[in-house]
């Protein structure tokens, strides 16, 4: 069915591809372990986890003593099963993480397949590679979000659709489960994707035909299953949950969101790509241009330009628009820009191979730099702002990960100087800078980076200020990330209403505190927060007299 032929690069050798896996392997699990859950998507998403290792309900996605039910919890049980499985080897938080890197991997694979099956042997391996080294995956992907198993959704249901002309039972079932994954991941869209990307690839001749209506019919008997069986396992258990979940969460969420016409940032995906998609982005722009008398007739790139303005503009039609939710932008561009390399003018490609190894380079010295000068406290100007940014960081030599660290930049040195002369060394270096760039940040740079991001300190600070009997505790301000490692780390957990029974009461932020201390019914125990954080502080309250009526704070 493919008709894309250009000129071939060198073949890749076992040996080479061992070395590729090794990169990919490398890029994937440096940064998995080793850090508690930061001060982001990774603490919301532990607190779910969490619940799921406490209590066994997989089914209700909880934060404490709260129901989440914006997302299904495919990913969520994903993470609590690999906690188990990996604990007391690993801490919780650190056996969950292997979740992403496990979705990541499968998303690789699936690229990889594409690659290979659209382009060729030999570009499975380029198109990984590319995706890699795109700016956008690299610390996303070793974060705890539901997005990337929704990637690996789109990655599959890709591959399904490479696959449709030749191999219908497989391609519906690849199909079927990626939609079934990505809905169990983030809810409607991979179903909308799939629904949209079909209908627009039937208005092209090549592609409006019996085989891939086949494969489409079998797509929809294996998502069956995954659509149907947690609705209705949560409708069981609670239709005020599942209508929660289904329209005001979901549904009617994305219609008042289109009613309302307030579209500010509906270009937001467009204005992140150049440096969320770097390289990819260029690189796929050439391919399309190269091919501009073709493109429209050659099925390969109207599968991808077909999957890449379906979701550009899916994705940008939906409330909380964030730089997350890019993600599945990437793979049509990888591949794409898989098409690109072979066509590639040298010198662009030489000049796009130089920007990396200067780039990539001048930054590794600068990380080496910085890192040796707050180990001898050398008084430098950046020094200086490294320890005011992170205050009370005090830093300690530790061999392993500087033996580490060294090993690696000599490696990424001797790929730099051994890759052979081809169109593919610009990608290749790229992504070997990236992960040379990744690993320093994960070894030379992780202390640092992690006194600031965890709240390890603060709730051991809190834990200590707490009356040793008390009540329940209710909280004002506390966020969703907060309440997760207050629960996780200190088996503290905080009531998002004001009860009239609670005896302490936990306040985040001036606003709410101000509220508090014009009260006569509280007085302040503790005040404190994240290292490196002086802005909006915590600050626990304990009730010396009991009221009668709602206070001003309990109307809020």
């Amino acid at each position: 069915m493919f008709s894309y032929s250009p000129t071939q690069e060198h073949p890749i050798t076992t040996a080479k591809a061992w070395l590729l896996a090794l990169l990919c392997a490398v890029w994937l699990s440096t940064g998995l372990v080793g850090h508690g859950p930061w001060h982001s998507d990774d603490a919301y998403s532990f607190g779910l986890i969490y619940h799921i290792l406490q209590s066994g309900d997989w089914l209700v996605p909880t934060l404490a003593d709260k129901p989440y039910m914006d997302k299904p919890p495919l990913f969520y049980m994903t993470a609590a099963l690999f906690a188990k499985l990996f604990s007391p080897l690993l801490e919780l938080h650190d056996g969950a993480r292997l979740a992403s890197g496990f979705y990541t991997a499968l998303t690789l694979l699936f690229i990889g397949l594409s690659g290979r099956e659209l382009f060729g042997r030999g570009s499975g391996w380029t198109a990984a590679i590319i995706l890699i080294g795109c700016l956008g995956m690299l610390v996303r992907s070793h974060e705890l979000i539901t997005d990337l198993a929704l990637l690996t959704g789109c990655a599959m249901m890709i591959y399904g659709y490479t696959l449709s002309m030749r191999r219908i039972l497989l391609a519906g079932m690849l199909i079927g489960n990626g939609i079934g994954i990505g809905f169990m991941a983030k809810g409607f869209i991979a179903p909308t994707l799939f629904v949209l990307i079909s209908a627009a690839l039937l208005l092209f001749r090549s592609w409006r035909m019996r085989p891939l209506l086949s494969s489409l019919g079998i797509a929809l008997l294996f998502a069956l299953p995954w659509l149907t069986v947690w609705p209705f396992l949560l409708y069981q258990r609670s239709p005020e949950l599942f209508m929660e979940w289904l329209w005001t969460l979901n549904i009617g969420r994305w219609l008042d969101y289109i009613q309302g016409g307030d579209y500010a940032e509906a270009l937001y995906y467009i204005e992140i790509l150049p440096w969320f998609a770097w390289p990819a982005l260029p690189l796929a722009a050439w391919a399309v241009w190269e091919a501009r008398q073709r493109a429209l007739h050659e099925a390969e790139f109207q599968l991808l330009l077909v999957s890449f303005f379906v979701m550009l503009l899916t994705l940008s039609a939906v409330p909380n628009i964030k730089e997350v939710f890019a993600l599945p932008l990437l793979l049509p561009l990888a591949l794409l820009a898989t098409a690109a390399l072979p066509t590639l003018r040298r010198g662009a490609a030489n000049a796009l191979d130089w920007f990396g190894i200067m780039t990539f380079g001048f930054v590794a010295i600068l990380m080496w730099w910085g890192w040796a000068g707050l180990l001898q406290d050398n008084h430098a100007k950046i020094t200086r702002w490294l320890k005011d940014y992170q205050p009370g960081f005090e830093p300690v030599f530790h061999a392993t990960t500087f033996w580490v660290a060294v090993a690696f930049t000599v490696l990424w040195v001797l790929l730099v100087w051994r890759v052979g002369r081809s169109m593919r060394r610009a990608v290749l270096n790229w992504a070997g800078g990236v992960t040379l760039l990744w690993v320093l940040a994960m070894t030379l740079w992780l202390p640092w980076l992690d006194n600031g991001k965890n709240y390890n300190g603060m709730v051991a600070s809190l834990k200590q200020a707490m009356p040793i009997h008390h009540g329940c505790i209710a909280s004002l301000g506390v966020g969703d990330n907060q309440r997760a490692m207050l629960q996780y780390l200190g088996n503290i957990t905080t009531h998002t209403q004001i009860q009239l029974n609670c005896d302490l009461l936990l306040v985040h932020g001036e606003r709410a505190a101000k509220l508090v201390e014009g009260q006569t019914t509280w007085v302040k125990l503790w005040e404190g927060n994240r290292k490196g954080v002086k802005s909006k502080p915590f600050r626990l309250y304990q009730r010396i007299e009991p009221i009668a009526q709602k206070s001003a704070i309990q109307q809020l």
